[in-house]
């Protein structure tokens, strides 16, 4: 808005430009609102990262990505769970909720059309959300391997973080 204000001969600051937006109740789609989180604990599990940013998978259904990001709804901040097929990059289970928690990861599984056991491994971050007795008795039930990643390495879920990437920009 600043380059376009420039262009037509207006020279405006960026602040004088958010508060007039404000006051006219206009939100810009290029600020939006900052997630504050909150301090965690890490799944400490020794489960090895099995992919090691192999993204590249031959067959349908085989090893599915997942991941949990937020989103603000009516002023509150929701939580979305997506299942991410790496054979062709389609989301093939989802879930949101307002709390980011393994029921929320369950549900997504419970969404999965088709066949759980046609599912081989199960990469993931190492959130407590996907580590715990809910989720290992999915896990159990339908023989699905579990990838964790890397502490402290968003690169290694890379597929799952760019889908949030192009959900941020539809909400």
């Amino acid at each position: 808005m600043k380059v376009k204000l420039r262009e037509r001969g207006f020279i405006v600051s960026r602040r004088r430009i958010g508060r007039i937006m404000k006051e006219q109740g206009l939100v810009s789609t290029y600020m939006v609102a900052q997630f504050k989180a909150h301090k965690t604990t890490c799944n400490e599990s020794k489960q090895a990262n099995e992919r090691n940013r192999k993204f590249q998978q031959s067959e349908a259904k085989r090893v599915v990505v997942s991941d949990l990001t937020y989103v603000k709804v009516k002023n509150r901040w929701h939580y979305i769970c997506v299942f991410v097929n790496l054979f062709n990059r389609e989301i093939i289970g989802s879930s949101v909720g307002p709390k980011k928690d393994a029921a929320l990861v369950a549900r997504a599984f419970a969404s999965v059309q088709g066949d759980l056991r046609h599912i081989q491994l199960f990469h993931t971050d190492r959130g407590c959300e996907f580590k715990n007795k809910l989720i290992d008795e999915t896990l159990a039930t339908f023989q699905i391997g579990l990838s964790l990643n890397m502490k402290g390495c968003p690169y290694n879920n890379a597929v799952a973080e760019a889908t949030f990437k192009v959900i941020r920009k539809l909400v």
